[in-house]
């Protein structure tokens, strides 16, 4: 068993990923900021709908690394 960090994706409210776990909270963390880019073209994001909002996070897990995939 080890500490890892599990990267959690919820877009549009709903939780779309949770099962990228990374050793390190700073690529957890580089994961989780290319996920919520956008390309588009918003003038502001008080525009953007609801269902097109993202938000990433990683959060610390206790896990047992056998038996669980674990990115480097």
């Amino acid at each position: 068993m080890t500490h890892v960090f599990l990267l959690i994706l919820i877009v549009g409210g709903q939780t779309i990923s949770k099962d990228m776990m990374f050793y390190d909270i700073e690529r957890c963390n580089y994961f989780a900021s290319q996920l919520v880019k956008r390309y588009g073209n918003y003038t502001g994001y008080s525009n953007v709908p609801q269902d097109n909002k993202a938000t990433a996070y990683c959060q610390p897990r206790y896990v047992d690394t056998s038996k669980t995939k674990v990115y480097e």
